[in-house]
């Protein structure tokens, strides 16, 4: 039988914020859960898949996926409904009863460090071309004096006297039973007794490292780079988060990106635009020449091929698309001036074959007001 729709299943539009999210799984959950409906099949499947549902949709790289690729984006990747009730209620109703773990936590009390972002700036020539640049970041790290326990140098954490070091505490509410994070051990189900002097027992000191961190030709922006193990420490010696490089590329003063190509505005003397000529334009690789021909009108636009960006995931070069802007000169001299009403006096002569397109228009402003008088 196919799966339904994790937002159906909840009950929730696509573009639910967390909060709400958080909701609709909470009533659903509460309405179906085995200690309400003992020997009911029916209702357990309904809050397995609910579980199932919130597992996916809570995670942010989990939900882009399947808003992407639908369940074939998250095969493989949840626990198919399959999660321990206790768990799973704990994390979302532990905090209607004092609790405040995350999910599992009384399973172990090693837990992985929180993943870190940065916004690494570049300019346009450093992501077409790739770089290696340094960062320093505040993070937190093991501390080396107690190897990430908390515990001071010779002792180790012992057995919660309130859980038993099971992390967990069970506790009665009405007719059915909360399994809940443990109050004095956050979970942990250890307590330290004799803490380390260096970290105060959190098993972790604050560092800023410096990384080095090399980009790929061809990045451009909100496109990440994983860098494994850089992120905050793990809890009680567990493995380190990830820290995530996110690309932001300042304005350019002449080119804009549109994936692989560049796009510009090339401006050009009204003599060069009537007469034609030969122009200096500029690309990422230098100074190329380009034939401008005679009549070229603004807006026209100039491909030049394989002058764009080589894309990081792939595929040929893109093109530089130089857009025509003829300009028109200022602080004329008194000779200028005249040569140009010179030139003027005599265009006016052949309006119809030199200028198309101003009698054309012309022509049709005064259709228009005819056609407006009675």
């Amino acid at each position: 039988m196919s799966k339904r729709d994790f937002y159906e299943v909840l009950g929730v539009d696509r573009g639910v914020e967390e909060a709400a999210l958080k909701k609709a799984y909470r009533r659903i959950a509460m309405k179906h859960h085995p200690d309400r409906n003992p020997d009911n099949p029916e209702a357990e499947e309904k809050f397995k898949e609910a579980n199932e549902a919130f597992e996916v949709l809570s995670d942010k790289e989990k939900r882009a996926r399947y808003d992407q690729y639908g369940h074939a984006g998250i095969e493989g990747q949840t626990s198919a409904g399959s999660a321990d009730f206790g768990d799973i209620f704990g994390d979302i109703f532990g905090d209607i009863f004092g609790g405040g773990g995350g999910r599992g936590g009384g399973r172990s009390h090693v837990r992985k460090g929180a993943d870190l972002r940065y916004n690494l700036e570049l300019n346009l020539e450093e992501a077409v071309k790739g770089t290696s640049v340094k960062i320093r970041i505040p993070t937190t790290v093991a501390c080396d004096t107690c190897d990430g326990s908390g515990a001071k140098k010779g002792t180790t954490p012992v057995d919660c006297t309130t859980c038993g070091g099971h992390g967990q505490v069970r506790m009665q509410q009405g007719f059915f039973s909360v399994q809940q994070t443990c109050p004095r051990c956050q979970g942990a189900g250890k307590q330290i007794k004799d803490p380390c002097e260096t970290c105060h027992g959190r098993g972790s000191t604050d560092e800023t490292k410096t990384l080095s961190v090399k980009v790929p030709a061809g990045v451009d922006n909100g496109d990440r780079i994983r860098l494994t193990g850089e992120g905050q420490a793990g809890v009680h010696g567990g493995p380190s988060g990830d820290l995530y490089v996110e690309m932001s590329i300042r304005p350019h003063k002449i080119f804009e990106r549109n994936g692989r190509d560049l796009h510009c505005e090339m401006p050009i003397s009204i003599v060069d635009a009537a007469l034609g000529g030969e122009l200096e334009v500029p690309t990422l690789d230098g100074r190329v020449k380009l034939k401008i021909p005679a009549e070229t009108q603004t807006g026209k636009m100039f491909r030049l091929r394989n002058k764009g960006v080589t894309p990081i995931r792939g595929g040929g070069n893109g093109d530089l698309l130089c857009r025509v802007v003829i300009e028109t000169p200022v602080h004329l001299t008194k000779r200028q001036k005249e040569l140009l009403e010179e030139f003027q006096g005599i265009q006016e002569e052949h309006a119809h074959k030199q200028s198309p397109r101003k009698t054309s228009w012309f022509d049709g402003v005064k259709s228009f007001i005819d056609d407006l008088v009675p």
